[in-house]
């Protein structure tokens, strides 16, 4: 089975989680980043797995402009979608409902938050002032859930048989 991760990251969060989450779904795993390539051919995958980070509540943009521009498409695969962000709970999962078409939500297989950093090293000043003042965090600081990615690629990978309730 061939599956395409596409992603965006700012910070390089959801790159570190792709990449481990890329590790370790079954089959051929291609990993494509939005920023460089804002529109991958689609129709050589059966799964699509599609991720970003949020800022400011949002996630960024070309992730947005990738799932309207492919819905139909992304439809007709067996979809997966994930977020990486610092918030827990209900404003995580706010977060990742807001993140992606209500339409992609009902087709996913799986969704999931998989945690998040706050990266100063790789912030400009703006960013870490906001964090320091809304988060109240003063030194980087990673909260990336390896559970939680362990727990995406295991449903993702998993098969669907509706056979197996008949016997």
């Amino acid at each position: 089975m061939r599956t395409l991760i596409a992603y965006m990251s700012t910070h390089g969060c959801t790159g570190k989680v792709v990449a481990e989450l890329g590790q370790k779904i079954e089959g051929e795993v291609v990993i494509i980043n939005l920023k460089e390539n804002p529109n991958p051919e689609l129709d050589s995958y059966t799964r699509v797995v599609i991720g970003g980070s949020i800022h400011a509540g949002l996630i960024q943009r070309k992730v947005k402009e990738f799932c309207q521009n492919n819905l139909e498409t992304l439809l007709q695969k067996e979809l997966g979608l994930f977020i990486c962000c610092m918030y827990e709970g209900e404003t995580a999962m706010q977060q990742l409902k807001d993140a992606f078409p209500e339409e992609l939500h009902q087709a996913a297989k799986y969704e999931a938050v998989l945690g998040g950093e706050f990266d100063f090293d790789k912030m400009n000043f703006f960013e870490k002032l906001v964090v320091k003042k809304v988060a109240k965090i003063r030194e980087s600081v990673s909260k990336i859930d390896h559970n939680a990615i362990d727990k995406f690629a295991s449903k993702m990978d998993k098969v669907f048989n509706p056979f197996l309730f008949l016997v």
